[in-house]
């Protein structure tokens, strides 16, 4: 019985990882599937939707940082995490916009070593800035107790289980259907098709009069909305503080992107599942080891199948 129980918490743990892994992999797997373009600022957008989630939250008390030292010591508006959920995927996908616009396009035709410095340099400005404002305080999850009227604080008994965190139960739930909403967009509508279509043959939708450049901006700003609705997921179970774009999203993006193969979302959806898994088995097991083993696991696909398991070259392949 204890090892059927440690198996089905392995598995929930590991579907919350799981899920914010694939929000993080399909983000950047549609931006580089589509765009050719590599954005190693994504964690920073991961970041960013952390700290909104909590502006927008709650209200925490600040200790350092530039807000302290001119008497700000309390910050937030304390409107819930229902009101996040709305709030922090706009604000991430303006973001988005913002940064396509002035950011990624100029450098569309430049040479990736070009992309993967401007990116990585505003990974590292939004993180300090971040830092510099509210300090390098590490903040408790900010866990929500009710959403929409419905209890998802304290404890659910589970077959087997037994006593387990029912608001990461929802967690999971919750993000399975932004997962399944984004797949249904980019693979079932208009839109989707546009952009699997610009991705094959960018020229050819431009002389068919689609506007295909209207097209990227979309696509760049629901990757950033997933960036940060996966930072908002986060936080509400893990702490916060400026590290975490760099720890807890930019890499673990990218293995995704490597085991799934660039330009799938179903590659992204079952490399971040099987990640999250294999982090949840490995903190049980040999927890020195979780982050290793995730490189470990990504060189192996890279050495039998480069392209990913999933391997193809843009969105709808």
């Amino acid at each position: 019985m204890a090892i059927a129980e440690t198996v089905l918490e392995v598995i929930l743990n590991g579907l919350q990882q799981g899920a914010i892994f694939a929000l993080l992999g399909i983000g950047l797997t549609i931006i580089l599937g589509t765009m050719d373009f590599l954005n190693l600022a994504h964690g920073a957008l991961y970041l960013i939707g952390g700290y909104a989630g909590m502006f927008f939250i709650r209200e925490t008390s600040l200790s350092t940082g530039y807000l302290h030292s001119i008497g700000v010591t309390t910050i937030g508006l304390g409107l819930g995490f229902a009101a996040a959920m709305v709030l922090v995927p706009i604000f991430g996908f303006v973001v988005g916009l913002l940064m396509e616009r002035y950011v990624a396009e100029p450098f569309y035709d430049r040479p990736e070593t070009d992309q993967l410095l401007v990116t990585f340099g505003l990974a590292l400005i939004v993180q300090e800035l971040i830092k510099g404002v509210v300090g390098g305080t590490t903040f408790q999850p900010a866990s929500p107790s009710t959403i929409f009227g419905i209890s998802v604080g304290g404890p659910i008994t589970l077959p087997i289980v037994g006593a387990y965190p029912q608001w990461r139960l929802y967690l999971v739930g919750i993000a399975v259907v932004v997962i399944g909403l984004t797949y249904l967009i980019i693979e079932k509508t208009d839109f989707g098709l546009v952009v699997q279509a610009g991705t094959q043959d960018s020229e050819m939708v431009r002389m068919l009069g689609i506007k295909i450049n209207r097209s990227y901006s979309l696509v760049f700003a629901l990757g950033a909305a997933l960036a940060a609705f996966a930072g908002l997921i986060g936080i509400s179970f893990q702490t916060v503080s400026p590290q975490i774009g760099t720890e807890q999203a930019l890499i673990p993006a990218f293995l995704v992107l490597v085991v799934g193969g660039a330009g799938s979302v179903v590659g992204a959806i079952f490399g971040g599942f099987v990640l999250g898994i294999t982090v949840a088995a490995m903190t049980v097991l040999a927890s020195q080891w979780a982050q290793i083993v995730l490189y470990a696991v990504a060189a192996l696909v890279l050495l039998f199948r480069p392209e990913g398991l999933f391997g193809s070259t843009g969105v709808g392949e």
